[in-house]
C-alpha cells in the first residue's frame, strides 16, 4: 500500500509540474502574439486585456483539459484586427510566428542553463521536460491546420483567391482533423518527427 501511495504522489507531483510548465509556455506564447500585434499597430489585444503575462487572461480550461485527454492543448486565441496593420499579409504572418518563436526562445534559454550550470539530476530532468514541452508546442502550432498559427502563415503565403477557398475548408474541418490526427496517434508521430532534430541540439 505504501508503494502505491508513493507512486501516486510522484505521479501527482509530476502532473502539477507539467500543468505549471504548460501554463508558462502558453502564457508567453499568447502574450507574444499580443505584443507583436500591438507593436505593428493593432491595439485589439490590449483593449481586450490580452497584452498581459497574467495566465488567467490566456489559459483556456478546455484546451488544458484536452492536453491530458488527446495530448494536445491550446490557449485562448488572441484577437487581432488586420485592418490596423500597415501590411496586413506580412504583419499577420509576423504575429502568427511570434507565439511559436517565443517557445523556441524559452527552450533555447533553458537549454543554455541546462548545459552550462551544474544541476541536480532532478532539476536537470525538469528543465529538459520544459524544453521538450516548448519545442512540442512550437512545432504543433506551426502545422498548417486551422486554427493553428501555421494555418494563418500558410493562408497569407498563397494567392487571395486560393486563400479564401482554403480558409473556408480549414474552418470547417480544421478542429475535426486535429482531433482525428490526435486520436489515431498520427499527430504525435508528426510532432515527434519534426521536434527530434531540434531537441537533439538543445538537450
Amino acid at each position: 500500500m505504501a508503494v502505491i501511495i508513493t507512486e501516486y504522489l510522484v505521479f501527482l507531483n509530476m502532473l502539477i509540474i507539467s500543468v505549471f510548465f504548460l501554463i508558462i509556455a502558453i502564457t508567453v506564447h499568447e502574450y507574444s502574439h499580443a505584443l507583436v500585434a500591438y507593436k505593428l499597430g493593432d491595439p485589439t489585444a490590449k483593449i481586450y486585456g490580452r497584452l498581459s503575462l497574467n495566465p488567467l487572461k490566456h489559459i483556456d480550461p478546455l484546451g488544458l483539459l484536452a492536453l491530458f485527454i488527446f495530448r494536445i492543448g491550446w490557449g485562448k486565441p488572441i484577437p487581432i484586427d488586420t485592418y490596423n496593420f500597415k501590411n496586413p499579409k506580412r504583419d499577420e504572418i509576423l504575429v502568427s510566428l511570434a507565439g511559436p518563436a517565443s517557445n523556441f526562445i524559452l527552450a533555447i534559454l533553458t537549454s543554455l542553463v541546462l548545459n552550462t550550470v551544474s544541476l541536480s539530476s532532478f532539476l536537470a530532468f525538469l528543465l529538459s521536460s520544459f524544453i521538450q514541452l516548448n519545442i512540442f508546442l512550437a512545432v504543433f502550432n506551426l502545422l498548417p491546420i486551422w486554427p493553428l498559427d501555421g494555418s494563418k502563415i500558410f493562408l497569407n503565403l498563397i494567392s487571395p483567391s486560393s486563400s479564401y477557398e482554403w480558409q473556408v475548408s480549414m474552418e470547417k474541418y480544421g478542429y475535426l482533423l486535429i482531433l482525428v490526427l490526435a486520436y489515431t496517434g498520427i499527430l504525435s508521430k508528426v510532432i515527434t518527427l519534426l521536434s527530434t532534430p531540434i531537441l537533439s541540439l538543445l538537450l
